[in-house]
């Protein structure tokens, strides 16, 4: 069993920033991708950014260059530094992390609301 502990978010201006942060903690947490979702009102749950135990990172094309995903193996955590706030950035995020190893398994947070606007 997993659990992910998510923390950030909020309400912030167009242009501003926000970090969100999950700790993950259980068993199994080596072999993992680790990684950040979020759904709009009416839309679809989309990938943003992810990052493996091995440092590899995966950006949407409209998080690159804006967003930085970080890792701490140690203790399990990851970040989302979000830089250029846009209202479309508007979303719950979800917190995921996925083993990619035998046995795999799939968890995500509770969420936790982003919203840009002025």
């Amino acid at each position: 069993q997993v659990q992910l502990q998510e923390s950030g978010g909020g309400l912030v201006q167009p242009g501003g920033s926000l970090r969100l942060s999950c700790a993950a903690s259980g068993s199994g947490l080596s072999g993992t991708r680790m990684g950040w979702y979020r759904q709009a009102v009416g839309k679809q749950r989309e990938m943003v950014a992810t990052i493996t135990s091995g440092g590899t990172t995966n950006y949407a094309d409209s998080a690159e260059g804006r967003f930085t995903i970080s890792r701490d193996n140690r203790k399990n955590t990851i970040e989302l530094e979000m830089n250029n706030l846009r209202p479309e950035d508007t979303a719950v995020y979800y917190c995921n992390i996925r083993r990619l190893v035998t046995p795999v398994f799939v968890y995500w947070g509770q969420g936790t609301q982003v919203t840009v606007s002025s």
